[in-house]
């Protein structure tokens, strides 16, 4: 199993990025699959996934109304569209994708906001 993500960088504050993540060896569409960071100083969270039971959509509140994630099945993807972000979204963006005790994780991408 393998994950790939793209996408990060630096950018401005009140600009966008969109993180993308391909997986290759599971059958996507089974799995929980979203996005994980880690800030500066603060331990991993979730900022958003979506779930393979019911397709609920989670968003922490830090980030909603600017980010939107999407998974396409077909493509073994899912991106995570960053708009209006802040300094404060700086960190490692990790790609996850969960099934029962069963996770893989991408090897993370780099968002620095600067102000």
């Amino acid at each position: 199993v393998q994950l790939v993500e793209s996408g990060g960088g630096s950018v401005q504050a009140g600009g966008s990025l969109r993180l993308s993540c391909t997986a290759s060896g599971v059958n996507f569409e089974h799995f929980t699959r979203g996005w994980l960071r880690q800030r500066p100083g603060k331990e991993r969270e979730v900022v958003s996934c979506i779930s393979a039971r019911d397709g609920t959509i989670y968003y922490a509140d830090s980030v909603k109304g600017r980010f939107t994630i999407s998974s396409d099945n077909a493509k073994n993807a899912v991106d995570l569209q960053m708009n209006s972000v802040k300094p404060e979204d700086t960190g490692i963006y990790y790609c996850n994708i969960a099934f029962n005790s069963v996770l893989y994780w991408g090897q993370g991408t780099q968002v620095t906001v600067s102000s």
